[in-house]
């Protein structure tokens, strides 16, 4: 039996593996000849048996042994990043040796882990919460994305207040994963996490809150909680929504840079002037002119540029469900809000409703502010909202009517969307500002809403600024 046995190797791997899904469903207690197996190996190839316990950080375990960083730096197997035109692939790396192969199983066993095992269980403090979103960052990288691709940050700039990233994320090198549940999965874990970690106390320390990574789970337990902080636990957490919020306004304004580029609008006649004289086509429509005897063209009508440009609705409104449910959309609409407000000559007014109604649009341009004036709650009432919005449309033809929800609501509010667009609004109904996890919308409204030519939409906002876009 040589270190280089292929069946003792295969036998090693499969070993660990099975190691990790006993840790994983915690049923070490049940299969401990499996821990047994995973230690004996460490110390049989000279590895450090922090690579077995699952509360070493993989930043820790990089720091204490520097020779392990650049293999939890290498991609997992099948996430390499792909090969430059023209250039030959890399060779295999798998190892070829015992120590190699089983380094490299509890490699990808520690960011496995880390990320799914018992870090995530009990009594949850804000440090922990940090040392396990670093640890995301490392299997991240590992599947060759950016930090916070698998988190509901969606920001991919990673944690804050914590250096940058010792080796996990970096640069993406390749698209965002599509396995939904792997990122389903990791959602669920912190909002549970966040859910058991005492943040009152934690926002009350400014060190242990700004260890904290902004998300939308720990966006959504501030705001739930919100009544109940007072002090420096209310600045703290308004701090960490406005980090988020920056985090989220990137993305969303990268989105918007085309919005507000105005089209040509045809019915608005030339100026006659030298300035919008079209050179190009004036010769090119007087060529029937041309006297080849004085090569001379002669010209008997100008032609000029329209520079008239089509404006945009004077009005924008937006009335969002605040329902526990529609946390995320919430979110996302109050920053489209706030950068729909920075446009040239458009009026945006924001309401948001339960079984009440807040009109937000005094604080429409502060989107931290709007959020902490949010109160999330259950049970829907749109029509309360659709009545206080009603006197804001004083020119159906020139204002867009944004409606975000589940549609899961029982009041007379579609009689009145109807009756708005049949007046000439631009209606546009929305069921989820999110891509992730499951959404439901009213099967029947999504009906209703197709009958009259304003069909439901739901998916990313870049959907929802292209179809306002299309609006404008």
């Amino acid at each position: 039996m040589t270190a280089a046995d292929p069946e003792l190797m295969q036998r090693a791997r499969q070993g660990l593996y099975w190691r990790l899904m006993s840790a994983l469903f915690e049923q070490g207690d049940a299969a401990p000849n499996l821990e047994s197996l995973a230690r004996e190996l460490a110390k049989t190839t000279d590895l450090p048996a922090e690579l077995l316990d699952p509360k070493v950080t993989v930043d820790v375990l990089v720091h204490r042994f520097p020779k392990l960083k650049p293999e939890f730096s290498r991609p997992l197997p099948g996430f390499a990043p792909p090969t430059p035109e023209g250039e030959a692939p890399q060779p295999d790396e798998s190892p070829t040796d015992l120590k190699g192969t089983v380094q490299r199983a509890l490699v990808v066993s520690k960011l496995l882990l880390n990320a799914f095992g018992p870090n995530t269980q009990g009594t949850v403090t804000a440090q922990q919460y940090g040392a396990w979103a670093r640890d995301v960052e490392w299997l991240e990288g590992a599947l060759g994305l950016p930090p916070g691709s698998l988190r509901q940050s969606g920001g991919g700039h990673g944690s804050h207040g914590a250096g940058p990233p010792s080796g996990g994320g970096g640069e993406a090198t390749r698209p965002p994963i599509g396995d939904d549940e792997l990122k389903a999965g990791l959602a669920v874990l912190e909002a549970d996490m966040i859910h058991r970690m005492d943040l009152r106390e934690v926002l009350k320390d400014p060190v242990l809150s700004e260890r904290l990574t902004p998300s939308m789970a720990l966006l959504e337990q501030i705001l739930w909680d919100k009544g109940n902080l007072s002090g420096p636990a209310l600045q703290n957490a308004k701090k960490l929504i406005a980090r988020y919020v920056d985090e989220l306004s990137k993305v969303l304004k990268l989105q918007m840079r085309q919005v507000t580029s105005r089209v040509s609008d045809n019915r608005v006649p030339p100026r006659r002037i030298f300035r919008n004289l079209d050179m190009k086509r004036t010769i090119w429509k007087n060529l029937t002119n041309w006297d080849p005897n004085e090569r001379r063209l002669y010209v008997d009508r100008l032609f000029y540029r329209r520079t008239g440009k089509k404006s945009l609705p004077t009005r924008l409104i937006i009335i969002v469900d605040q329902s526990g449910s529609m946390t995320s959309a919430m979110v996302q609409t109050t920053i489209l809000a706030s950068i729909f407000a920075t446009l040239p000559k458009v009026i945006v007014h924001l309401f948001a409703f339960d079984t009440r109604v807040i009109d937000l649009t005094p604080f429409v341009h502060d989107p931290v502010e709007t959020l902490l004036r949010t109160k999330l709650g259950g049970g829907n009432d749109m029509r309360l909202a659709l009545d206080l919005a009603a006197p804001c449309i004083d020119s159906p033809q020139n204002t867009a009517v944004v409606v975000i929800s589940d549609f899961y609501d029982w009041s007379d509010f579609f009689s009145v969307l109807r009756q708005w667009k049949e007046s000439g609004c631009h209606l546009i109904p929305v069921g989820s500002l999110h891509t992730t996890g499951y959404f439901s919308v009213n099967p029947e409204y999504a009906a209703k809403f197709k009958e009259i030519g304003a069909p439901i939409l739901s998916g990313s906002p870049k959907k929802l600024i292209e179809q306002i876009k299309k609006v404008m």
